[in-house]
């Protein structure tokens, strides 16, 4: 069995891009979500809201980047296609929400996805010694356990 250049098993680096690749695409999907959201929120709660959208896509958006880079090094391609990734996503396309309260709801649904998907990408890389993968992963785990104890509290939940 050979390592990649920067020292992994080349099948565990496989499987992680594999992770990834579904993690990026439930990204890219929330992404545009939360995009969405922004531009079609209506209501009392507006210029909150619209603030708020505004700073979790622009998150999102390094995120995807991040995400993508990895992969490329893992030694793997990143997933590029958007019809790749609603084939791929959990996350489903949320459309024409204008209503706050149900636009924050579904951040909450999806990020909750994001956040089981993202361990689940944290224990395979540590079982690979991917120091790398195992880092941005704990990261975007502590900062979203944050977000969403915020967004169930805008809830009341």
């Amino acid at each position: 069995m050979s390592n990649t250049f920067i020292g992994l098993k080349q099948e565990d680096t496989q499987a992680l891009a594999q992770q990834l690749n579904e993690l990026l695409a439930n990204y890219q999907i929330f992404y545009m979500n939360v995009r969405g959201f922004h531009w079609n929120i209506k209501g009392e709660r507006f210029f909150e809201l619209h603030v708020k959208f505004e700073e979790l896509y622009n998150d999102l958006l390094l995120k995807v980047d991040e995400i993508a880079e990895r992969v490329l090094t893992l030694g793997h391609q990143p997933e590029h296609a958007f019809s790749d990734y609603l084939a791929l996503s959990t996350i489903k396309e949320a459309k024409n929400i204008s209503d706050g309260r149900e636009a924050v709801q579904s951040i909450v649904e999806g990020m909750t996805l994001l956040v089981t998907r993202q361990r689940t990408v944290l224990a395979a890389a540590a079982d690979a010694d991917d120091e790398g993968t195992a880092a941005l992963m704990s990261d975007y785990i502590s900062q979203q356990e944050k977000a969403l104890w915020m967004y169930r509290s805008y809830l009341g939940s």
